[in-house]
């Protein structure tokens, strides 16, 4: 497809084309206000960035931004869409051989680390949506080799993610406010799913170097420009009145509610008394006071918890084997010079900080930062591992979720996200309430 084409096709796709239109005019002609308080002539070149595979100068692997966070996919990917790509790269294949798909490079192959260049197992991306992340290791972690139950000499490991949209992130990142997180990265939320980058130039510039893998670091104009563009990303004309409310300074806020069924009313309610304490803020990713942590362990990490009393109180949907196979053992020295071994697909934050073995609910080990919900009915599967293939296995999840954090908690310890009045678990969903949840949420 023809480059212009691909921006045309982008902009529309993403409701932007007034800012397409406005390609040609000079930055002074253009009214901030026509393109969310941005600059717009930044916007259109962040446009043009966002699918520019050649990346001029830099030095990259063909990959555009575009590439993974698809226009078709709310810009996001799915397992269905790397799927589709896939075939047809293989059809282009029948009659060239030589035919290519930047989507697919031996950097997030299975066997990337065993054959380098010439890796060829996409089972993670095609089965689970996920890319490779490599993460260097803190100095009190360390990764077990499988194959010998030794520690390896290892700096780093790879673990796989998910592709988020970057629908409404200028709703989401740092918002500066309480709680606050006892340790860095950004204590107050950030970018990327565990919260690492400080601002979307940070992001893009972690991307560009590990996915895009580019040689030589962009001008910082050129990041200004990427993120101005996505600032003006929004999934839904409501949600972009939203951010424009919040830049204005506006009072109240507009409701991003379309009219609600009598079904979908009933699950906001229970939205606002279950979800929103975390899930809350203008970009619904916030957590509110006077819940006292910022990042959270939702269980959704490989593997699960399970319950061994007998009749089982939680009951958390197992990983399937295409995902169970990313958890890795970690040999971690803690601070009073313990070492302990805990397995999990994806440790999260621990791998920024090492910190490990703290009371469970303050310390890193699985945390991630809280995801934003506008749209999410468009964005399956769900879970920093795309674990979750619909609203309704959510709901499930959840459930169970707070259920074992009940059930867990030390005799007469109410969790703070349980309870609106610190004595009384009442904030969990029950079962009767998931079908009016997900209704609800498809409505975001």
């Amino acid at each position: 497809m023809k480059f212009s084409k691909r921006i045309v096709i982008l902009a529309l796709a993403c409701g932007i084309g007034n800012v397409a239109a406005s390609a040609g005019e000079s930055s002074h002609e253009v009214s901030s206000e026509r393109c969310g308080g941005e600059n717009c002539a930044s916007v259109t070149r962040g446009l043009f960035a966002f699918v520019d595979r050649r990346l001029p100068g830099l030095k990259g692997n063909g990959r555009s931004c575009a590439d993974c966070h698809l226009p078709a996919d709310n810009l996001q990917l799915s397992p269905a869409s790397a799927q589709a790509r896939h075939q047809l790269l293989l059809w282009r294949r029948t009659w060239n051989p030589r035919a290519q798909d930047p989507l697919f490079l031996p950097i997030d192959a299975d066997d990337f680390r065993t054959r380098g260049d010439k890796a060829s197992d996409f089972s993670n991306l095609l089965e689970n949506g996920l890319v490779r992340v490599t993460m260097p290791l803190p100095p009190n972690v360390r990764v077990i080799d499988p194959a010998t139950n030794a520690v390896s000499s290892d700096g780093f490991v790879d673990v796989w993610r998910m592709v988020p949209s970057v629908f409404n992130v200028k709703l989401t990142g740092d918002d500066g406010a309480n709680p606050r997180w006892a340790r860095g990265p950004n204590p107050t939320g950030g970018y990327q799913l565990d919260g690492r980058q400080p601002d979307l130039q940070a992001q893009a510039l972690g991307a560009l170097q590990t996915h895009a893998q580019i040689a030589i670091a962009p001008p910082r104009g050129f990041l200004d420009d990427l993120a101005a563009f996505q600032n003006v990303l929004f999934s839904s004309p409501r949600v972009r009145a939203l951010s424009d409310a919040v830049r204005a300074g506006t009072l109240p806020l507009p409701d991003t509610d379309p009219p609600l069924s009598a079904l979908a009313t009933q699950g906001k309610t229970v939205f606002t008394r279950a979800c929103a304490q975390c899930h809350g803020g203008p970009g619904q990713s916030t957590v509110q006071l006077p819940l006292p942590l910022r990042f959270h362990d939702i269980n959704s990490q490989c593997p699960r918890p399970v319950d061994t009393a007998t009749p089982a109180r939680f009951l958390f949907a197992p990983c399937p084997p295409r995902l169970a196979r990313n958890a890795r053992t970690y040999e971690i020295t803690l601070a009073n010079g313990t070492v302990v071994r805990r397995t999990s697909s994806d440790p999260g934050r621990a791998l920024l900080t090492g910190f490990v073995g703290g009371p469970a609910p303050q310390d890193d080990w699985n945390k991630f930062d809280m995801t934003g919900l506008h749209g999410i009915s468009r964005t399956a599967p769900y879970f920093h591992n795309n674990s979750a293939d619909t609203l309704e296995q959510v709901v499930d999840h959840y459930i169970a979720f707070f259920k074992r954090a009940l059930v867990t908690a030390p005799p007469g310890v109410v969790p703070p996200f349980t309870t609106t009045d610190g004595v009384n678990p009442d904030r969990q969903p029950l079962p009767e309430e998931a079908a009016a949840l997900v209704a609800y949420l498809k409505t975001l």
